[in-house]
């Protein structure tokens, strides 16, 4: 067990049979009445977020994940394969179980599989992955880095604003909590 009071970012806690990971937290002591804890959750078996209140003090049951290395292989229909890299022992998840970290996935990239009690529950992204530029309207001489933005479409079908500059071809850095560009590989 462990205290709301104690939260940290990341944490991953079961609360009425779920098993959640705080995305963020805000302590609240009001001039009148008891302190409580509002935290930013996301359910980490369907991907919902969710925002909930704590009593200050309140305990709720911490959720021991395991984060196991794996490579992702391929597709086979709705299915994704990953490897573990250690036993070479693979794992099939379905396509609504990864459909927001599919947007990032190359195959042979290694990632983390989130299980808990034996249940995988999905997969933890990198905070950032390289992909290429396979889309975008040609850059026109005279734009600048910080002149506005324009889309591409990146090799897993991501689309994302990125600068004038960028063409097709290139490989970026793209930012997997937001999606969004982060700079030139």
């Amino acid at each position: 067990m462990i205290s709301v009071n104690d939260f940290k970012t990341g944490l991953t806690i079961e609360v009425d049979g779920d098993i959640y990971r705080v995305l963020d937290f805000q302590h609240v002591k009001p001039g009148k009445g008891a302190a409580f804890v509002r935290s930013k959750l996301r359910n980490l078996r369907n991907g919902n977020t969710t925002e909930k209140t704590f009593r200050g003090g309140e305990k709720v049951e911490r959720a021991q994940i395991d984060n196991r290395r794996m490579q992702y292989l391929y597709a086979n229909g709705d299915q994704h394969v990953f490897m573990d890299t250690d036993n070479y022992e693979q794992i099939e998840l379905n396509e609504n179980q990864i459909e927001y970290e599919l947007k990032f996935l190359k195959e042979n990239m290694e990632v983390h599989v989130i299980q808990y009690q034996g249940e995988t529950l999905g997969v933890d992204l990198p905070a950032t992955v390289e992909l290429e530029v396979t889309d975008t309207e040609p850059g026109i001489k005279g734009d600048t880095a910080s002149g506005g933005s324009k889309p591409a479409t990146m090799e897993t079908g991501l689309v994302v604003q990125v600068p004038f500059f960028v063409n097709s071809g290139d490989r970026l850095i793209i930012n997997t909590s937001e999606g969004e560009y982060v700079s030139r590989a």
